[in-house]
């Protein structure tokens, strides 16, 4: 059996009587010092893993001041604080042993714009995608770009100076900063904006906090002058510290603390508020993406597009370009970057032309487009073709690819991953191409794979070496690989730290700057903060601070990792190889990844945070001698402790016994199941499937509740029920039954049974007789479609079951109904993974069995499909056969409509909302429904949406009620809202039951609009 797990890295004592103080003092944040929120504080996007000691989520300013201010007083003057974004900075800057202050929870506020004066003013929890959603309305937008922009928060960007494509044009963060709000150590509001020098003097002749800062920054920048612009490379990228340089204008007359603050990366303060100036929208836009024979050719022909006057030039090497193609993302760019015939794409550049008029585009994309057919005509330059597109959505397509890549090189096979942590060198652009030849010379030497992309136009190129970080020997290359890629960009005129601030890298500080800069550095840090307790080890520390840099030697991920077991690791390697990307905190409501995240903001409740909780309850199994495999396998045989035990752990459970296990159960409670995560995800970390395994370990230890039963028999019940809905329905619908089930069951609004029932609705020719169709020729069984019944459609919406027959008759097909077979999903879901092999290997034997008829198998209800092709694969293996389950609209693409078009007047307008597991693992099913409409000369569209919020069993649950309405107010309510009735129609049995219980109106799935119509 699994153990009690009761010991754990606790908080303090001293932070435990912290959190309760500032609450006492007025703090209306959330305080956490759990286990498992501050393990999933503990990592970003970086190799590295530091847990903090707690976490405070500031609702406003004042929180924040407060936070810091009892903190400024005994008995808690050795705390420290770190503060957070969006966690996904590449080298460990939001990382800290002490309290993490996380302002993107709440602090999400955009709180004034000034279209007039091109400015807007937000709190530094905003989205970087939430604010230019805000401002795209009035023409406008932030410009400063990152492959992370839909979960990158401001503050992070004001605090690395971040920037990405289109930087030659549009700058860093810190060319828009207009005015920030910081709070100092001690709780001291600074705000700051460009000023006169002379008055910025005034201001240091104060004997105030503000006014030593002033003066100390001042002298600093004043003094040192020419030293700074000496040493202070020239290039598009500011290398993240303190920016003594554009402290002061060029010609000294103007001072901006902003530009200290800006890039520093939470050493000085907490930036709660920034004012920004906002960039008119270039409406008109050309991508012209170039195809080369090699990556070389790709960077060594990047000067000349830059001279072309682009807005940017993007690259990606072949290895990022074949990470794409077998992703998810590949089907919407397939037809703007297709292979050149007879030739080997093993570059790309992506170059960018917009302007406000086409006036101002057409000749320098003409100019450019007749070079490069010179290119290719001559063969000059290794170009090999090239493609152009001016239609906007397919440049964001393409964009959305290049972003995705960022998190495609993570999920290459095998235990060596590319590594963030020499990824953002920055050289001048013309000594980019011989700085790559020595790079990869360098990476070759010790026979590395490795994946390149970047900025060409900015000299930046994100370069990730392959590592295992379990392997000792792998672990001292970092150091070797860090030590050599500082001296290599130094040799060509640049730095290592382009574009994702120091973090971990803090400790090459003092040989960049040389002695004399750096400690001007520490001076200013002294200044802020001279007791080192804001972000500690970042940057540098303060000049009488005998305190160390944080280093690349710090403790990683892997530290942890390598104490569990290889077997292990590998079977559960659905969790494992989450590397922090945080693609699964995507702000867009629309976006189906990760519905529990979204509604709860809570990131132990999303698939880095179960992903890391997973990992850690494996460790502590495992450090308990635990055999993890076995115990599964003696699970999966049967009883492993007895009934009495299991009362016992559960009795001790309800008194308050603490046990690990207790918070990942938590998170995983909160899970939809809905599959997003498995797809959508660029590691493809697969929530669902360890979540099953986990309850199955977890309910082996501690008491199932009721429900769980009823649901994971649900598919032995129902055909049952079905006999007797007549009986039933009357009976569950009563208010009094209703009541005893959520007082009982802990369940409401539970589904009518269908009536009449699905066998009372089809006709004899339709039944099954597998005698009759073996005894059929090739050809005459192709005639017939064997439709795959599943719980929800047959037992509670049979005449969607009814309306399949009609359209495949229609179709000139025959349909033939199979005997109900239960699939095992709500087993799984519920981690009945003994019961759940049974199922499904009944299920696959059946199905397997009818592998000699010459007819397409189509099921109705996506989740259930995916589970043939997914949970089948997982549980059974070999065994499960070669047997294919079609999905409706699978089926339907490879009919034809069009004859049947004459038959059809009909002029609505339809509206399509999908099913998230289609959306996810099926992403052209709703262009398949828009084709058929068309041909039918019908109207639909399509629209994205994110989670409904019932997700099969998850919205009947009661205790999920408040978050099943919210996520169906996020994206459904406002579709459906602006649709008549007749108009809707949903593909998901579970979407469709949302919004009967909310709009009282229940939209058809487009099968039975067909039949209705045809």
């Amino acid at each position: 059996m699994i153990a009690t797990i009761s010991q754990q890295d606790a908080a303090t004592d001293l932070v435990a009587s912290y959190l309760k103080t500032i609450t006492k003092q007025g703090f209306t944040g959330d305080t956490d010092a759990s286990y498992a929120s501050r393990l999933t504080a503990a990592t970003d996007n970086s190799i590295y893993q530091q847990i903090p000691q707690g976490i405070l989520f500031p609702k406003t300013e004042k929180d924040i001041q407060i936070a810091l201010q009892a903190a400024s007083h005994d008995p808690y003057l050795s705390l420290t604080f770190g503060p957070r974004g969006g966690g996904t900075g590449t080298n460990g800057q939001s990382l800290t042993p002490g309290i993490v202050v996380d302002l993107s929870r709440y602090m999400r506020e955009i709180l004034e714009i000034n279209v007039e004066e091109g400015w807007v003013r937000v709190q530094t929890g905003v989205i970087k995608d939430q604010l230019n959603d805000f401002l795209r309305p009035y023409g406008f937008f932030f410009a400063p770009d990152l492959s992370t922009s839909n979960r990158a928060t401001i503050g992070g960007m004001v605090n690395t100076d971040a920037s990405g494509q289109g930087s030659l044009v549009y700058g860093k963060t810190s060319d828009h900063v207009l005015g920030l709000t910081t709070y100092l150590v001690d709780g001291t509001k600074m705000s700051t904006t460009p000023i006169d020098v002379d008055k910025a003097q005034l201001i240091a002749d104060q004997d105030t906090v503000i006014g030593n800062l002033y003066s100390t920054v001042l002298d600093v920048a004043l003094n040192n002058r020419d030293a700074i612009l000496d040493k202070f490379p020239r290039l598009n990228r500011f290398l993240t510290g303190y920016d003594l340089e554009h402290v002061l204008s060029d010609d000294l007359l103007t001072f901006d603390m902003s530009r200290i603050i800006t890039g520093s990366e939470g050493s000085l303060g907490i930036v709660t508020e920034a004012k920004l100036n906002i960039t008119p929208i270039a409406e008109f836009k050309t991508l012209i993406n170039i195809k080369y024979d090699s990556f070389d050719s790709a960077l060594r022909h990047s000067p000349f597009l830059v001279d072309a006057r682009a807005t940017s030039v993007e690259t990606v090497d072949s290895k990022v370009l074949n990470l794409a193609r077998q992703d998810i993302v590949w089907h919407s760019v397939s037809d703007l970057i297709t292979d050149v015939e007879n030739k080997d794409m093993q570059g790309l550049n992506m170059v960018e032309f917009n302007a406000v008029s086409p006036e101002d585009i057409k000749d320098k994309v003409d100019t450019l487009c007749r070079l490069l057919d010179e290119c290719v005509q001559h063969q000059k330059n290794g170009v090999i073709g090239y493609q152009l597109t001016s239609d906007k959505s397919d440049i964001l397509k393409i964009y959305g690819m290049r972003k995705k890549s960022v998190g495609l090189l993570g999920n290459v096979k095998g235990s060596q991953k590319p590594l963030a942590f020499a990824e953002d060198t920055a050289v001048p652009p013309e000594n980019l191409a011989d700085f790559i030849v020595e790079f990869r010379a360098l990476l070759d030497s010790h026979k590395l794979q490795y994946g390149m992309f970047g900025h060409v136009d900015a000299g930046v190129l994100h370069v990730r070496p392959a590592l295992d970080m379990c392997d000792p020997d792998q672990e001292k290359l970092l150091r070797l690989i860090s030590d050599e890629v500082v001296k290599l960009t130094a040799n060509y005129g640049g730095l290592m730290w382009g574009e994702h601030g120091k973090g971990y890298r803090s400790e090459y500080g003092p040989e960049f700057f040389g002695e004399h800069l750096f400690k001007q550095l520490r001076i200013i840090k002294s200044a802020f903060d001279p007791q080192n307790r804001i972000n500690p080890g970042k940057i540098c520390t303060p000049i009488e601070s005998e305190d160390s840099l944080v280093s690349v030697d710090g403790q990683k991920r892997s530290w942890f990792d390598k104490q569990i077991s290889i077997d292990v690791k590998t079977s559960f390697n659905n969790a494992m190889t989450c590397n922090g990307n945080g693609i699964c905190f995507n702000y867009d409501q629309n976006s189906p990844m990760c519905p529990s995240y979204k509604v709860t903001g809570d990131r132990r409740y999303s698939p880095k945070g179960r992903a890391g909780l997973m990992r850690e309850w494996l460790r502590l199994q495992e450090s308990k001698n635990i055999d993890l495999l076995e115990v599964e396998k003696q699970l999966n045989q049967g009883e492993v402790i007895t009934w009495w035990e299991r009362y016992q752990h559960s009795r001790d459970k309800s008194k308050g016994v603490y046990d690990f296990s207790h918070e990942v159960k938590e998170s995983m409670d909160e899970c939809l199941a809905c599959k997003a995560c498995t797809t959508a995800c660029p590691i493809k970390v697969d929530v669902p499937t360890f979540r099953s395994r986990f309850l199955n370990y977890y309910h082996s230890y501690y008491a199932r509740p009721l429900k769980d039963y009823l649901v994971g028999n649900i598919e032995n019940s129902a055909p049952v029920m079905a006999k007797f809905s007549s009986v039933i329905n009357p009976i569950v619908n009563t208010k009094i039954v209703s009541k005893l089930i959520e007082k009982t069951v802990g369940y409401v609004d539970t589904p009518t049974l269908s009536s009449p029932r699905l066998d009372k609705r089809i006709s004899k020719e339709h039944r099954f007789n597998f005698e009759k169709l073996s005894t059929l020729s090739s050809q005459q069984q192709s005639e017939y479609v064997l439709i795959v019944q599943d719980p929800f459609t047959s037992f509670y919406e049979a005449e969607l079951v009814e309306s399949f027959i009609k359209v495949i008759t229609a179709l000139g097909k025959k349909p033939i109904l199979l005997p109900f077979k239960p699939n095992g999903k709500p087993q799984h879901v519920k981690g009945f993974l003994n019961e759940f092999k049974a199922t499904a290997k009944n299920a696959a034997q059946f199905l397997n069995s009818l592998s000699e008829i010459n007819a397409p198998l189509v099921g109705l209800d996506a989740s259930l499909v995916m589970c043939y092709r997914d949970e089948y694969n997982s549980i059974l293996g070999d065994d499960r056969g070669d047997f294919e389950v079609l999905l409706a609209h699978e089926w339907l693409a490879k009919e034809s409509f069009k004859p049947l078009a004459n038959k059809i007047k009909n002029e609505t307008r339809f509206t399509l909302l999908s099913h998230c597991t289609e959306t996810t693992a099926m992403p052209s099913a709703a262009n398949v429904w828009q084709t058929i409409f068309s041909d039918l000369g019908l109207q639909l569209n399509t629209t994205a949406t994110g989670c409904c919020g019932m997700a099969g069993t998850y919205g009947h649950e009661i205790q999920n009620q408040e978050n099943s309405r919210a996520l169906y107010s996020m994206s459904w309510k406002g579709v459906v809202n602006k649709n008549k009735p007749e108009q809707l129609l949903a593909t998901g049995f579970s979407c469709r039951s949302q919004v009967k219980r909310y709009e009282k109106f229940k939209p058809k799935h487009p099968i039975e609009l067909l039949a209705q119509i045809l």
